[in-house]
């Protein structure tokens, strides 16, 4: 399929110099020693000591490793149920009631990697392999744009053929698709790590958050785990963000794939991550952190036998955990889990969900189930229209919001807002603005009858007088025939 072999376009694509400059004498930010000293001093912490570093999560502050450790070896029902409870006010004070929303688009699944926990592996005989033409990435967003969706995560595996170029096409098709009054106005990316040359080039055609995920922070669990392909260099993959930075590219997502090691250990790797970038970015660290468990895949037995699966109230735990430890950080979780879950764990403060997914290749233009054609197996299948319902019934209004990323508040600019709690300012009167278009656009009249309250609770809950009286004026407008208004 290609011209060259996979080893050489492995040796063309990582630059060692690209991480070299990064390193602290020589080391990687995950220092284990620090990690497992921490989680063992920190062993049977007082009340007194977990509410104080609760006290502190409130005021929007960052986390030591000493003080997440702590929080982590909480053995006290009651001090967890106060977590819980901060977790949900920590969320609502830096984003408000607001969920946001997207798909996941698969583009390829070609992959050079072998992942021992991962469907699209290189030895998987069971995968059927497709890689979308352009024609094929226009249908595919033109049926999300059919369901109402603004924004999307496409994913690409690891290999030549979805090389900077092929990404950086389809991100432009993506956004060219329009549907009626629809079209996609933010186009996030997962995919292999890439040198700061060729992050330029997405930067360049508009590029929304890059996301890769480390999926084990142990250096000896990852390189067990990742054999073969370019996923096994853990250095290359653990600075792809901070390349990313670098190359202009100010918004990015971290993530750990629990269950390939001790959620403990991955809990404290993500911080040392985000402090990292933090240190090395003027205070700008991920824009998003992403919390997936792993889930069965085709033909992939690991998923099922690993030791360090994590059930469903540790995974409770862990999130709420990040959620104090990075208080202005966002969080994502995915489809992957079942949707009592997903229920359950928004509660704690969980700010973006995906809705209506479906991860196997070319599957949303077809209305096509196909599990060969997918990473893993979704445990929520719920349609867009039926999480809207269901957030309504939750109190939380769906926003559809890109304004951010289109007006510049981003990385920096982003970060200095959010950590002081004043981001949901301009982004609840935005969520309104564009949770009416979804229900004038695309909302089942189930939908509509539900969740039409929203809108005149949450404008009436604006704090800023002159604010509401333009939202509301903006409100008319859509009501009008116009699209795509806001702050």
């Amino acid at each position: 399929m290609q011209s060259i072999s996979y080893q050489e376009w492995i040796d063309n694509i990582i630059k060692p110099d690209q991480v070299a400059k990064y390193l602290n004498q020589g080391q990687d930010f995950i220092n284990e020693e620090l990690i497992n000293e921490a989680l063992l001093t920190n062993r049977n912490p007082a009340k007194t000591r977990l509410r104080e570093i609760i006290a502190k999560a409130l005021e929007l502050q960052r986390l030591e490793p000493d003080e997440t450790a702590a929080l982590l070896n909480c053995q006290d029902e009651e001090i967890w149920q106060e977590m819980y409870q901060v977790g949900y006010q920590i969320k609502e004070k830096v984003y408000g009631r607001r969920i946001v929303t997207f798909a996941p688009l698969y583009v390829s699944n070609h992959c050079v990697n072998s992942c021992v926990y991962c469907g699209f592996r290189s030895e998987n005989g069971e995968t059927i392999r497709h890689q979308l033409s352009m024609e094929e990435v226009e249908a595919e967003v033109a049926a999300l744009v059919q369901q109402g969706h603004k924004r999307l995560i496409m994913v690409y595996g690891e290999h030549p053929a979805s090389d900077v170029h092929y990404i950086a096409e389809t991100l432009v098709r993506a956004y060219n698709t329009k549907v009626g009054n629809g079209e996609i106005r933010r186009v996030n990316i997962n995919a292999a790590p890439m040198s700061v040359e060729d992050l330029e080039i997405l930067r360049e055609v508009g590029i929304g958050t890059f996301q890769v995920f480390q999926e084990t922070y142990h250096h000896k669990s990852y390189q067990r785990l990742h054999p073969k392909g370019i996923k096994a260099n853990y250095h290359w993959r653990l600075y792809s963000l901070h390349r990313a930075m670098e190359a202009g590219v100010d918004d990015v997502g971290i993530g750990a794939l629990f269950g390939l090691y001790d959620w403990q250990f991955e809990v404290m790797g993500l911080l040392l991550h985000t402090i990292d970038l933090e240190q090395k970015f003027g205070g700008v660290g991920p824009h998003t952190i992403s919390v997936p468990r792993i889930e069965p895949a085709v033909n992939t037995p690991f998923t099922q036998k690993s030791r360090y699966l994590v059930d469903d109230d540790s995974f409770k735990k862990l999130v709420t955990v990040i959620r104090l430890s990075v208080p202005y950080t966002g969080i994502i979780l995915t489809a992957r889990e079942r949707a009592e879950v997903r229920n359950e764990v928004i509660k704690v403060g969980c700010t973006q969900l995906d809705a209506g997914s479906n991860i196997g290749i070319g599957g949303y233009a077809h209305d096509r189930l196909d599990y060969n054609r997918q990473q893993f197996i979704l445990g929520d299948n719920r349609s867009l229209d039926e999480m809207i319902r269901d957030l309504t019934k939750m109190g939380f209004i769906t926003s559809f919001c890109t304004a951010d990323y289109r007006c510049g508040r981003t990385g920096e600019c982003f970060m200095n807002i959010t950590k002081q709690g004043k981001i949901h300012n301009l982004c609840m009167p935005n969520a309104i603005l564009t949770f009416k278009e979804y229900l004038l656009d695309y909302a089942s009249p189930e939908t509509k009858a539900e969740a039409s309250y929203l809108i005149n609770k949450e404008l009436m809950a604006l704090p800023n007088e002159q604010v509401r009286e333009k939202v509301s004026g903006m409100l008319e407008r859509i009501e009008a025939g116009e699209r795509d208004l806001f702050l």
